[in-house]
């Protein structure tokens, strides 16, 4: 089916994005098949001993899951059993119909339990969805006139119903006909499996079915949302949520669950439950059809849609992810998720897998029909999984799966999978958590791991939270990888705590396998080290700031509040950072000092402390002759070529000592001070590199041509129309940043005139970052150097990088607070190389700097006004 290594192409032959499928010996195996090729089956349900199975025909048929034969079926409703519905803690099942009612049945017994007549002043007509909230005890139902109903059955909620609706009388009140939805044989008195059961609301056995009288509820007007869509509620699912404050949604205690429901208006709704209603949060226009079918998972949300895409939907952020194409024009009516695998069903009988990054594992012909639901279902011992189908050829499939695992996807992404169990320590917390954060391929200079990315920033958002910080993604630019913002509330005290904001970067480079001993992304323990692309840049120092955290957290000894800043483009140029920073600096809220791991030592066993960046200018120069390329056979020597230009142009940048020669260009070079002198002697002696090298390499400005590129074949006839330089310069304090990137377009368009050539001369600035200086003699720095001191039992050196980090000179300026740098890393780390590693030692001891530091910091009281 694969055209390429990452196009796939469906059955319909339209193009997709999405990686093809890569074995078919991974398809799902075939167990069993069940039904009667004369019935449509439009809804499933399972739990561990049965399969419960609706449609066409008035009855629900209960199949064994053991033997695979049919062990009963619950007759009760007068037309097609359009969705089916779970309680398993209350052992119910709910079955809404064609017959606009809602019956739950006991899945112990497989007697009938209650009747639900939905609100009727308008008419509900078909009922289309159901969705069981266990923790408020309330059923939710989509209905055919657009409106949502729902009714609870706590205690409480069923004693107010009979206060409200029967009061001391045993009459059934009358349904109310509607002459357009209710085309079926109505009652006006109880009905007659009601009268012979003798129910009641009051009196349940210990399975639910009821004893007594009035088993018969009608919904109330105070649950109905009418108009919830502008069409009808085909799907619903219920997200728990894993916010406690944070966020979007933030929630009040005991209110975590929302319902998300799809209609025939193409719209994807949230709404808050609350014990006493809804109220709608978002609407997502999916633009593509219809929404028949909805799953969610995590903070993931998937709709499909009439025409054959997957709407993949971010729950917190509230923006559309992915649109996948599963087949052109053919619906998509059924979606279930197990961990990380998608389930999608199809009206051409098709089903396909697809993977946490949106690549199609697997694809076969699973029916001769439509299929029209599916549910994954765990045996009792929860050692063995299903995908169970339905369609309208008559049959339900049952097929045996398993999480794939080709792809290396166990990241995705169980919050509870990040702490191993309670009796071990910490520091294995760390490891192990490190190893699932690798594990997951979050190179921001790929489009292909793009949903990689957001997936380790839901992980580390989940992962944070699970540490004790409240946690929350933030959008930034428009397909640009979330933010993750976590906080760490520490001790209140007499005084007021400070705030310290700890800025990483999830985000790492491309990890090609050439070089590499290992698996980049399998963290892999040798000699003491831990190799892995991200182990030092910068996943490792991540992890151990936030397990320094939790320790300190968990021990009651945080006595201050640290609030983590993860970007995922840091690798790209952080393309969005400042203005997302920006829009939610509300959220983030007064910072006191900043704090950052992003680099490592100079050596292999002197700890250090960095003060210092270079910062940098990259430009664009392109020179075009306005022609097509030619061939030097025939114009060589009669065109003036853009190559001659560009080197010409190129050389006047530098002098013959080797000096930047852009006019003006040192004037603000700060000089070396007499200290300065003394520790880069210090610095040369452990090294054993000249400190004048060291110098030129951390504190003198440089100029670097990068790259030149032509047009045209590169062949040696060639004469190309267009010749394009990448060049950057790295500055020092105190020259002024747009001053310098200025002159540097003033200097290359000035020359370029001066050539009088036919040629056309562009010059654009790409990016920038500022030049960064730490304040030695400040009380946050002398915090960090004691605490260095007082694990390592030396002195740290005092080192400065020549390479730049935009944000840390950003946000020192955005917040008006110091930035400390914290390298943990040796030399040696290979970090951007292959075989990038972190020692043991370093990070487990780097943890231990950033708990002394932070213990040392409480008493650094945050100013007040």
């Amino acid at each position: 089916m694969s055209l390429s290594t990452n196009l796939n192409i469906p059955r319909d032959g339209q193009a997709s994005v999405s990686r093809p499928i890569r074995s078919a010996a991974s398809l799902p195996r075939l167990l069993h098949s069940l039904g009667d090729e004369n019935k449509s089956v439009l809804s499933l349900m399972a739990n561990a001993d049965h399969i419960f199975t609706g449609g066409q025909g008035q009855d629900i048929a209960v199949w064994d899951r053991h033997t695979f034969t049919l062990k009963t079926s619950l007759r009760g409703h007068t037309g097609s059993i359009l969705a089916l519905e779970l309680a398993e803690e209350k052992g119910w099942l709910f079955s809404a119909s064609g017959d606009s009612t809602v019956r739950v049945w006991s899945t112990v017994t497989f007697l009938p339990v209650y009747i639900l007549n939905p609100y009727l002043e308008t008419g509900a007509g078909d009922l289309f969805s159901l969705a069981w909230n266990p923790a408020m005890q309330i059923i939710y139902i989509g209905c055919q006139n657009t409106s949502l109903q729902w009714q609870g059955f706590s205690k409480f909620q069923l004693d107010r119903h009979v206060e409200e609706q029967w009061g001391s009388g045993t009459s059934t009140p009358t349904r109310k006909v509607h002459k357009f939805f209710d085309s079926y044989p109505q009652y006006t008195h109880r009905p007659a499996d009601l009268q012979a059961n003798n129910f009641s609301l009051s009196s349940t056995t210990n399975h639910g079915a009821l004893v007594g009288t009035n088993a018969l509820i009608n919904i109330s007007a105070t649950n109905v949302i009418d108009s919830a869509h502008f069409g009808y509620i085909y799907c619903m699912a219920l997200l728990p949520s894993t916010r406690e404050g944070t966020g979007h949604f933030a929630q009040k205690p005991g209110q975590n669950y929302y319902l998300i429901t799809g209609s025939g208006d193409e719209t994807v709704k949230i709404w808050r439950c609350n014990p006493s209603g809804l109220n709608m949060m978002h609407s997502f226009d999916c633009q593509h059809g219809a929404i028949l079918s909805i799953v969610a998972s995590g903070e993931t949300i998937y709709a499909g849609c009439q025409d054959g895409h997957v709407k993949v939907l971010d729950f917190e952020t509230r923006t559309l992810v992915r649109s996948i194409i599963v087949q052109e024009n053919v619906d998509v009516l059924s979606l279930s998720i197990m961990q990380s695998d998608l389930y999608t069903c199809s009206a051409n009988g098709h089903i396909h897998r697809w993977s946490s990054s949106f690549d199609c594992t697997a694809s076969w012909e699973a029916h001769d029909g439509i299929v029209l639901s599916s549910v994954v279902s765990c045996s009792s011992d929860r050692k063995s999984f299903c995908l169970i189908t339905g369609a309208n050829d008559g049959f339900v499939k049952v097929w045996a799966i398993a999480p794939e695992a080709e792809d290396n996807l166990s990241h995705l992404h169980e919050a509870s999978a990040l702490i191993p169990d309670s009796d071990v320590t910490q520091g294995d917390t760390m490891t192990y958590a490190l190893s699932k954060f690798v594990s997951i391929p979050s190179v921001s200079s790929d489009l292909n791991h793009r949903e990689d990315c957001r997936q380790a920033a839901i992980w580390l958002k989940k992962g944070l939270n699970q540490l004790g910080a409240q946690s929350a993604l933030l959008p930034t630019r428009e397909a640009g990888s979330p933010l993750v913002l976590g906080t760490f509330h520490g001790t209140e005290g007499k005084h007021p705590k400070p705030r310290i904001l700890f800025y990483g970067h999830y985000d790492v480079i491309s990890a090609p396998p050439e070089g590499w001993d290992t698996d980049p992304f399998i963290v892999t323990g040798r000699n003491g080290y831990l190799y892995g692309r991200g182990v030092t840049d910068n996943k490792g120092p991540i992890m151990a700031v936030a397990c320094a955290a939790a320790e300190l957290l968990q021990d009651r000894a945080l006595g201050v509040d640290l609030v983590f800043l993860i970007e995922g483009e840091e690798e790209t140029g952080s393309a969005g950072f400042v203005d997302a920073i920006k829009e939610h600096k509300h959220l983030i809220g007064n910072i006191d000092a900043i704090l950052l791991s992003n680099s490592t030592w100079i050596s292999e066993h002197h700890p250090c402390i960095t003060y210092g960046l270079r910062g940098v200018v990259h430009s664009t120069m392109e020179i075009a002759s306005g022609v097509p390329d030619l061939h030097s056979g025939v114009e060589g020597g009669a065109a003036p070529e853009p190559m001659f230009d560009m080197i010409r142009l190129l050389a006047t940048l530098m002098d013959g000592e080797g000096k930047v020669a852009i006019p003006d260009f040192y004037n603000r070079v700060r000089h070396q001070t007499e200290a300065e002198k003394q520790l880069y002697n210090i610095l040369s002696n452990v090294t054993q590199t000249p400190g004048s090298v060291l110098s030129s390499r951390w504190s003198e400005p440089s100029l670097t041509v990068h790259d030149i590129e032509v047009s045209g074949p590169r062949n040696s006839t060639v004469i190309p129309g267009k010749v394009t330089a990448k060049v950057s310069l790295r500055i020092v304090p105190d020259q002024d940043l747009q001053t310098i990137a200025q002159s540097l377009v003033n200097h290359l368009r000035e020359t370029f005139d001066e050539f009088r050539s036919p040629n056309q001369l562009s010059v654009s600035i790409d990016r920038t970052a500022d030049w960064w200086l730490g304040n030695l003699d400040g009380p946050w720095f002398k915090a960090l150097n004691a605490a260095v001191h007082g694990e390592w039992n030396v002195e740290p050196l005092l080192i400065r990088e020549g390479g730049s980090i935009p944000s840390i000179p950003y946000l020192e300026k955005e917040f008006g607070c110091p930035a400390l740098h914290l390298p943990l890393g040796q030399s040696t780390d290979q970090a951007h190389l292959p075989n990038e590693r972190i020692s043991l030692n370093n990070l487990s001891r780097g943890k231990s700097v950033i708990k002394r530091f932070l213990s040392i910091a409480t008493n650094l009281h945050a100013p007040t006004e």
